[in-house]
């Protein structure tokens, strides 16, 4: 009597499957797991960098082209807010409700952020240099911080000082 040969897998080759099976999936996730958390520090990183590289550029460039420092008054004043004066209108810079550092025409009431959405900035201080003539020097510090979490929990945190002057 011939036997016909059987289709289909034993419980042994079943269980052997399942268990490799089961060790590249647990591989699997530890590695993407790993390059979601690079991924996620980087971004973290290079959204406070960015930020904070072009919140400098803006007030070098601002307060370059400006034609009078209104704020703060005073040589050696600390003030939280800045106004300048470009092309005879006047720019307010300071923090709004969410952390967002905003700019302000006072003329039309234009409001614009300078930081992106991944970034809030804090601790923003103008300081006067100088003999408070319109020509001065300020002293700009501010500190971006990500709004995303690195693996660890923590947050990328960067301090940025500058000092400017207008022509």
């Amino acid at each position: 009597m011939l036997r016909k040969k059987q289709k289909g897998f034993t419980l042994i080759e079943m269980v052997l499957y399942i268990g490799i099976l089961t060790l590249l999936l647990g591989v699997m996730s530890a590695i993407l797991g790993s390059i979601v958390s690079v991924q996620l520090e980087s971004t973290s990183t290079s959204s406070v960098d960015q930020d904070g590289r072009y919140i400098l550029e803006k007030f070098t460039r601002d307060v370059a082209s400006s034609s009078a420092i209104l704020i703060p008054v005073n040589p050696g004043i600390q003030t939280n807010t800045f106004q300048i004066t470009i092309n005879s209108i006047n720019y307010t810079y300071s923090i709004d409700s969410n952390n967002n550092l905003q700019v302000i025409n006072n003329s039309t009431n234009e409001i614009n952020v300078l930081n992106s959405y991944d970034t809030t900035v804090s601790s923003l201080t103008f300081t006067r240099i100088g003999s408070g003539t319109n020509n001065d020097t300020i002293q700009i510090t501010y500190v971006v911080t990500s709004r995303n979490k690195e693996k660890a929990g923590q947050q990328e945190v960067k301090s940025f000082t500058t000092t400017v002057g207008n022509e």
